[in-house]
């Protein structure tokens, strides 16, 4: 099948700004859950607690249980402005070597050592690309995010009375991500207690999720478009349960792309910038637990994708006909968008 070349614009969609989130509903499951069947277009309604309706023994779950890092630093100009800077991920080689964005940058020389609230340190180096800079921590980079920094939450959110916690999962373990895997954030221990009863598994990778995820598409055409690399592992334990498991149901697109790379490129840990835009043969995933997703997003192209691949000699565009459909359902039903939002399940 070939498709035509597509366009950024083919992915658009008008969301009004009252739908957008701002805070996340309690508890987690009470989120509301459209289901979206591929085949045949059919749109159901639920919460996110009756997600096990769709269910069943021999499914495997695979979570991303990367822990978000309190990447967003208030700091002091040595000639006391001020300055902010969004830690993204360490350079291959000096562990407190990073990459970040820094504001404003081009107030900012190689060199210029900036002051945290704690009284810790920063050295700001080299521009690397994309409007990102080198920093380097004088102490332990941890310790110092955990000591002055904040959650870096996306900038479509304005109330930030929300709990630190309750932007990251409840699985959440090592930490590395400078946004949440918001399609996790839905579930309870409770909830996944009753999965387990029901037969149903889970099993979890690791991608540092980077800031790329709210970044529009470059360019005219989805091709131009680039995104960053994000590290991943997928751990033995994990490979041995999706290899036995009768049906993946991936919590988030990172997720699938976790598993995409580790089927394509055979790899198990390292840098992955793929990049799923339809057609995309999906090596793996047989159902998708996720988001709302931005217009004009990497994530609404892999989303069609997989939408795409669960369809009848479909093209993208009856393929994202279908997702932006369910879209406007959702939209007209009151459903709530991105990260704090509501969940889809796509089967």
């Amino acid at each position: 099948m070939t498709t035509p070349r597509l366009r950024v614009d083919d992915f658009d969609y008008d969301l009004p700004t009252e739908a957008i989130a701002q805070s996340p509903v309690e508890p987690r499951d009470a989120s509301r859950l459209l289901v979206l069947e591929r085949a045949t277009g059919t749109i159901r309604h639920a919460r996110f607690a009756e997600i096990g309706r769709w269910f069943r023994p021999g499914d495997l779950l695979v979570v991303n249980d990367s822990r978000v890092i309190p990447a967003r630093l208030r700091a002091t100009r040595p000639g006391g402005g001020q300055a902010e800077v969004l830690v993204l991920r360490p350079i291959d080689g000096d562990p407190r070597r990073w990459e970040a964005l820094v504001r404003p940058s081009r107030r900012i020389p190689d060199g210029t050592v900036l002051r945290l609230g704690t009284g810790a340190t920063v050295s700001v180096g080299e521009r690397i690309g994309d409007g990102t800079r080198a920093i380097t921590f004088v102490d332990d980079p941890h310790a110092t995010m955990a000591a002055a920094g904040e959650l870096p939450l996306p900038p479509y959110i304005r109330d930030r009375s929300a709990p630190p916690e309750r932007y990251q999962t409840v699985y959440a373990n090592p930490p590395g991500s400078a946004a949440a895997p918001t399609a996790g954030l839905h579930f309870t221990p409770r909830l996944l207690d009753s999965l387990r009863d029901a037969g149903v598994e889970r099993a979890s990778v690791t991608l540092h999720v980077g800031l790329d995820t709210f970044r529009p598409l470059d360019g005219e055409f989805v091709d131009e478009h680039r995104i960053h690399r994000e590290w991943f592992e997928i751990p033995s334990r994990t490979r041995d349960a999706v290899a036995g498991a009768g049906r993946v149901i991936a919590v988030g697109t990172t997720a699938v792309r976790v598993l995409e790379t580790a089927a394509t490129a055979g790899e198990t840990s390292g840098w992955t910038d793929l990049y799923i835009t339809p057609p995309h043969r999906f090596s793996t995933v047989g159902a998708l637990i996720t988001n709302f997703h931005l217009p004009r997003s990497s994530l609404l192209l892999l989303v069609t994708a997989f939408v795409q691949a669960g369809m009848v000699d479909a093209d993208a565009f009856e393929a994202r006909d279908v997702l932006l459909g369910a879209y406007r359902e959702a939209i007209d039903a009151g459903y709530r968008f991105f990260s704090f939002g509501d969940a889809m399940l796509i089967v």
